[in-house]
């Protein structure tokens, strides 16, 4: 019920225009983006160009995703989550509605790049999202709602970005948002409190959905089954003592998984470099062959033609 009544209130249509009461920033609405567990994101025009906008009737959703973007800002090197541009409220007529204008990322969802480009980019995207994790749960943060959807791939030199941080939730608390094939309490597997665990639970489990996009739902024991469904991929099971690690919680962080899965991925260059040189290498030695071979008819000709011209050969 709670929902439909702030969905009502968050409801706009293209050309509305949004004031802030405090900083008096304006954005003119273009369409909607989508919408979670607690607010609508809206596509607008402003001062800082094209903007994202999330807009809810809880401030305290608004300030705790505010805090997470701030968080994930101060991650060095990270650029996981969008920039912050603005956080206001806008009083239309008697309601009040609180909102954060952000960067809009604009790209391909994670399943669909992965679709386009080919799973080898499945593992290097995972590398790029362990590493801002790693981050994120040093600065005392959980990510808890991991799934595709919630991820782009953008610009030319592919970088995985996040467009919701809703799920987003502080170390020791019950993790807020969850979707059940990427939550390990669904599977089983573990509680729903928000430490690094949760989150590499639901990095394997997307990274099988890549090689997996139909989700499948829990049948019998978990352990059996996912390990059968990464058994059954021949490309996805060079990952699988990785992905059990993960599953079962054996990870103390995500810098550790990330390791590992570098180590595989390293592997598979190097093999992928040994059968090229090898089969470049080959036409070479048939060169190389041919060469000595006319070098020495070659050879063999002037030594005759010299002693015939010397009279040694009549």
């Amino acid at each position: 019920m709670m929902n439909n009544t702030w969905k009502n209130q968050c409801r706009y249509t293209g050309g509305t225009v949004i004031v802030g009461k405090w900083n008096r920033n304006r954005y003119e609405i273009v369409k909607k983006l989508g919408s979670g567990a607690n607010g609508v994101v809206y596509l607008a025009k402003s001062s800082f160009g094209y903007t994202a906008i999330k807009m809810s009737i809880d401030s305290v959703s608004i300030i705790s995703e505010v805090n997470v973007l701030k968080a994930l800002e101060k991650v060095q090197g990270s650029t996981l989550g969008p920039s912050l541009y603005d956080v206001d409220d806008w009083e239309n007529g008697p309601r009040k509605i609180h909102f954060y204008a952000m960067e809009y990322i604009k790209g391909p969802e994670l399943l669909t790049f992965i679709r386009e480009k080919g799973h080898s980019w499945a593992g290097v995207m995972m590398v790029q999202l362990l590493d801002v994790l790693d981050g994120l749960h040093q600065k005392g943060w959980i990510f808890g709602d991991l799934k595709p959807e919630n991820l782009i791939v953008e610009g030319p030199t592919p970088k995985i970005r996040c467009i919701d941080v809703g799920g987003t939730t502080m170390k020791g608390r019950a993790i807020k948002e969850f979707t059940e094939f990427f939550d390990r309490g669904y599977w089983g597997l573990g509680s729903r409190k928000a430490e690094p665990s949760y989150d590499l639970f639901s990095t394997a489990m997307m990274m099988i959905n890549l090689y997996y996009p139909k989700r499948f739902v829990k049948s019998g024991n978990s352990v059996k089954q996912l390990t059968s469904i990464i058994q059954g991929n021949k490309d996805l099971i060079k990952f699988e003592t990785v992905l059990m690690k993960a599953l079962l919680g054996k990870y103390d962080s995500a810098k550790e998984m990330k390791k590992e899965i570098l180590m595989i991925l390293s592997v598979g260059e190097r093999s992928k470099k040994q059968r090229t040189t090898r089969y470049v290498q080959k036409p070479k030695k048939n060169k190389m062959k041919s060469f000595l071979e006319t070098a020495s008819i070659l050879l063999v000709t002037v030594i005759l033609y010299t002693l015939y011209i010397y009279g040694y050969i009549l």
